[in-house]
């Protein structure tokens, strides 16, 4: 981690009113949790960004508005803008093999999957922070529902609930 250079905090998810309180919008849900609600969110590099001081370091928070599956195209170009190292890249996200409303925390590996993982790891490389949030998958409550439907549909209250308890705890 480069202490002298900002933080990049991105949460992915898609844009758009249908895609709100999806599970595959819980990047979204967390980096909006964390920048506060009365921010003011802009356009930049196909994302919408807003800067904070949090302790003394300047972070970006960030939504890629490019769609889950380009992720990594906002997110290098904001890289790259701000001349933000790969160490200081975190990014927040859904993960279909972790149990709802829990958590886990790594540093780089494979994307397991996640589209929107596998865009950032073309653009930009893997040695990053993943905050990965729980959003369970539909085998495991006997759903024959598949995983890109799942992942697209609205958590349910309860659901919801322990998701926005996660992110507080974070």
């Amino acid at each position: 981690m480069q202490e002298n250079k900002p933080f990049l905090v991105v949460g992915l998810g898609n844009p758009g009113a249908q895609y709100e309180h999806t599970r595959h919008n819980v990047g979204f849900m967390a980096v909006n949790y964390w920048a506060g609600p009365d921010v003011t969110w802009r356009k930049e590099k196909d994302a919408l960004t807003v800067r904070a001081n949090i302790d003394g370091h300047t972070v970006i928070f960030a939504k890629p508005q490019t769609f889950m599956n380009n992720s990594g195209i906002a997110v290098a170009a904001l890289m790259n803008f701000y001349k933000i190292p790969l160490e200081n890249l975190v990014v927040v996200h859904d993960d279909m093999d972790i149990t709802v409303g829990d958590c886990r925390k790594k540093i780089g590996g494979g994307s397991a999957g996640h589209n929107g993982i596998k865009s950032i790891d073309q653009y930009v490389g893997r040695e990053y922070m993943r905050i990965r949030i729980g959003i369970g998958h539909p085998r495991e409550l006997g759903l024959p529902i598949n995983p890109a439907d799942w992942v697209l549909g609205k958590f349910t209250p309860d659901q919801l609930s322990g998701v926005q308890a996660t992110i507080k705890n974070l």
